[in-house]
This record gives C-alpha cells, sequence and structure tokens, in this order.
C-alpha cells in the first residue's frame, strides 16, 4: 500500500530532487509557499519550498525499490526510524496538496502557525521589539496583532516573517 515518506534533500536542491525523484518514475511532492525578498528598496514574491532541504515521495515499501531514493541527485537520504522509512500521518500531503492555490502554493494562512491569543514578537518595523496579542490573519496572509495603545487595544497587520512566538 502506498504511504508518503520524507526526503532530506541537499542544501538548496529540492527542485533537483524533486525532477530526478519524478524521471524514476517515483511520485514526489515539494509544497511550496510566496516569500517576500527585499533587497535595495525593492521587493519582489518567489516561490520557495515550503520545508526548506524537504520534500515528500510516495512508496509502497514492498513493490517499490525505496533505497534507491537515496542514491538520487539531490537527495541527501529518506527520513527513517532504524532501518525503514518512517511514513507520514495519512492525509497530510492529500490535506498540503487540497489547500493549493495559484501557482501551486500552499498559503501560509492556511497553516496554523498560531494559536488566537499567542503572545508574538516583532522582529522588524516600527513595533520592532513589541509584544503583541496574535488575532488572525489577513486574506494578504499578513499577521494580525492586537496590541494595547493609548489606553485600548489596537489592530495592526504586519508580515508574518517579521513576527516570532514568545
Amino acid at each position: 500500500m502506498k504511504r508518503w515518506y520524507v526526503v532530506y534533500t541537499k542544501a538548496s536542491a529540492e527542485l533537483s530532487a524533486l525532477g530526478h525523484l519524478n524521471r524514476q518514475g517515483f511520485e514526489a511532492y515539494l509544497p511550496r509557499c510566496h516569500k517576500i525578498l527585499r533587497h535595495a528598496r525593492r521587493q519582489s514574491t518567489v516561490l520557495r519550498p515550503l520545508f526548506p532541504r524537504y520534500l515528500f515521495v510516495g512508496l509502497d515499501l514492498g513493490v517499490d525499490r525505496w533505497r534507491s531514493v537515496n542514491g538520487t541527485v539531490g537527495v541527501s537520504r529518506l527520513v527513517c526510524h532504524g532501518e525503514r522509512p518512517t511514513p507520514l500521518p495519512r492525509g497530510l500531503v492529500e490535506a498540503l496538496r487540497d489547500s493549493e492555490v495559484e501557482e501551486g502554493a500552499v498559503p501560509l494562512s492556511q497553516l496554523a502557525l498560531f494559536d488566537p491569543g499567542d503572545r508574538l514578537r516583532v522582529l522588524d518595523g516600527a513595533f520592532k521589539g513589541q509584544a503583541g496579542i496574535y488575532h488572525g490573519m489577513t486574506e494578504a496572509e499578513r499577521v494580525v496583532l492586537l496590541f494595547d495603545m493609548i489606553g485600548r487595544q489596537v489592530e495592526v497587520a504586519l508580515p508574518i516573517h517579521a513576527v516570532e512566538a514568545v
């Protein structure tokens, strides 16, 4: 029976490993998300791996020659527990695939990164170093934080990469 397994790739070789696995006849999946790059006052959006250095491969361990995955260009190794690869929970890869939007990107707002009420610290911008309460996500995939200011709570929307859990 086919299950999904985790492949650990070489640094920045996710796309190469994906292509080589597919050419060998394996069903491989690389979830990606949009990432905003900033350089010299310019901003661009690119597709990057959701889990850097990891991708997923569908295998039936009783039928497929799964050990050949370890010798694939771009692959470091299959993630194993002992001698055998460790399967992912059923439905995880399917849920990621179902949540994809344009260009095959998984929207970060679909992932439960934080729970409402969590305290987050701002890493960049005008509120750098301040802690706020996580309120939710906007449709533009920005984190909404509540700050206590001037005797009341104020909502502020920030890029997801500009916050971390306290």
